[in-house]
């Protein structure tokens, strides 16, 4: 007998591939249209499905323990994040990190260093009880770009027509290299707190050890290490697919999926030893392609535009449902009325002042708004969910007889809350600034064309609204098919030869021969009355100067404008 078999895997499953049809049923509409980003649209369906409102993703069910959550929730972000570097390496042009070092050392250096003060300081003000060191830590998290979100201001219509090309490398050349340099400004507030936090006590070595640690693994191990070590595989796997491909030992699938295979490999073995996976992956990326070869190979295919949809689409639903949302009303750091300005404050101050404040001497930000757009759109994202869970990690080392010392007792929690804030704030917030601010150029336009009332026409009558798609339709439509096919248009030619549309007062003349016959001055007649009038056309149309009387007289036509012939190749002078 069938029974209904309602794991959690089965849910899962139906859950996430639903969802994706659904979405891929309006996506073009959402993005090029709507200008709706899919990490937005995303999280909020996680939002549905989560524990907290329809309850069909269950995480705490499938990991068993809430550690298990994060250890999840930290994997499933080191992935994304590698596989998104990758490709953002394999997009910028040949030599692009040796060409553009200048500005990129401007925006990883000091408009870095800026942002992580600045939020730091945002955070020390407003949350109650927090150390400035501790501080340092939550401002660590927020301070890089995020790459994925980043993807809805340089890939899409509104890129394409609003940002220059420069700009968006530049801006996929930054949110990618400064992923991997978060652990410098993260690591050095862990190892302050761990050597000097609590005066000592637990951890021999103060302030002298904490920064040897830091310059040593830091910098030599985790940093300068994930570089070297992401150049030489990008370079052996760029030298690897040449030769195979030149001897077409590859074929065209493993050929394009190789960017991706390279992002796990790395992804695995910098796991192994230790190292900035991060940073690596995006130098690989770059290396990969440091002859151009591969990207320009790969430009007009979208498999690995279908493979980060499906990363993004997957990791922010995931996100929806493993948000701790009512850690935001309850929680023992920080009140929501301190929350909301400092998520306000974050998203005005973080960047935007120091990117304006050095945009003359970044050759790609020309102009002021330009310099504003860039520095506005500097949104948190998957890289502050994975250094928080980096963070928390890190945590749980300080013990002292099995237990949490008590200096950071509490900063788990502030760094859990206001890190999720934040970049929740800023998914929405990004994630509807264009869309609202293409409302609010449009819509004031609208209005005051609608109060304002339908323009009329010379003679006070109104004219018809125009709309788009609407079509000129003419019962001479058909007259060139008829040219293609012979030159028997007789009966067609007995028609008459305007004929005017219904949504307009203009006429439209048949393509071939005279289209606007001379202006005809009347003959007098012998009493000074004008002569009968008779239409003027050429011979052989069948309605010849003195022809039926049922013959249309044509339109008017306006003094002063010569004859004019439209003719095919095909015609010869004189033929109608």
């Amino acid at each position: 007998m069938p029974t209904l078999a309602l794991t959690n895997f089965n849910i899962v499953l139906s859950v996430l591939g639903g969802w994706i049809s659904l979405f891929g049923l309006v996506s073009y509409l959402c993005k090029e249209n709507f200008y709706l980003s899919e990490a937005l649209i995303s999280l909020l369906a996680g939002v549905v499905v989560s524990p907290s409102a329809a309850n069909l993703v269950r995480p705490l069910d499938y990991a068993g323990t809430a550690e298990n959550v994060n250890n999840v929730t930290l994997y499933f972000s080191r992935l994304v994040l590698g596989v998104q570097l990758v490709l953002a390496g394999v997009q910028l042009p040949s030599r692009y990190l040796k060409k553009e070092w200048k500005p990129l050392s401007l925006l990883l250096g000091p408009v870095m260093v800026a942002m992580w003060i600045s939020t730091s300081l945002l955070v020390w003000a407003l949350v109650p009880n927090l150390s400035f060191l501790h501080a340092l830590v939550v401002g660590s998290c927020v301070t890089p770009t995020d790459p994925v979100l980043s993807n809805v201001i340089v890939k899409g219509k509104f890129a394409d027509h609003n940002v220059p090309k420069d700009l968006q490398r530049i801006i996929i050349a930054e949110s990618g290299a400064n992923d991997g340099l978060g652990y410098p400004f993260l690591f050095f507030a862990l190892y302050l707190i761990k050597y000097i936090g609590d005066g000592g006590v637990a951890e021999e070595g103060g302030a002298g050890l904490a920064m040897g640690l830091w310059f040593g693994e830091t910098w030599g191990y985790t940093i300068i290490l994930s570089i070297i070590y992401g150049a030489v595989v990008g370079w052996v796997a760029k030298e690897l697919l040449h030769w195979a491909e030149e001897r077409k030992f590859v074929d065209r699938e493993s050929f394009l999926v190789f960017a991706i295979s390279l992002a796990l490999f790395i992804l695995g073995t910098c796991g192994m030893i230790g190292s900035d996976d991060i940073l690596a992956c995006f130098i690989a990326g770059n290396v990969f392609t440091w002859d151009d070869w591969f990207r320009l190979e790969t430009l007009d295919d979208s498999l690995q535009p279908t493979v980060d949809m499906l990363l993004n689409v997957s990791i922010f639903m995931w996100y929806g449902t493993v948000c701790p949302w009512h850690s935001f009303l309850d929680n023992g750091v920080i009140p929501l009325y301190r929350l909301v300005p400092l998520g306000i404050l974050v998203l005005l101050l973080r960047r935007l002042p120091w990117v304006f404040a050095l945009h003359k001497y970044i050759p790609q930000i020309e102009e002021t708004r330009q310099a504003i757009f860039v520095g506005f759109f500097g949104p948190v994202g998957v890289s502050a969910i994975f250094y928080l869970y980096i963070t928390l990690e890190f945590l749980e080392t300080l013990e002292v007889n099995g237990k949490t010392r008590e200096d950071v007792e509490s900063l788990g929690e502030t760094v859990n809350v206001v890190v999720w804030f934040l970049a929740i704030c800023s998914i929405v917030v990004h994630g509807l600034s264009i869309p609202l601010g293409k409302l609010g150029f449009y819509l004031p336009r609208t209005i005051s064309r609608t109060v304002t009332g339908s323009p009329s026409g010379n003679d006070g009558e109104a004219v018809p609204p125009f709309r788009v798609g609407t079509r000129v339709t003419s019962r001479f439509s058909g007259i060139l098919p008829g040219r293609r096919s012979g030159r028997n248009s007789a009966t067609d030619l007995s028609t008459p030869t305007t004929e005017t549309s219904p949504t307009s007062s203009r006429p439209i003349f048949r393509i071939g021969g005279s289209v606007i016959p001379p202006p005809k001055t009347p003959e007098i007649g012998p009493g000074g009355d004008p002569a009968d009038e008779r239409d003027t056309v050429e011979p052989g149309t069948g309605m010849e100067t003195g022809s039926e009387p049922q013959a249309r007289k044509p339109e008017p036509v306006t003094p002063g404008l010569a004859p004019r012939t439209i003719r095919f190749p095909d015609e010869v002078a004189g033929e109608v």
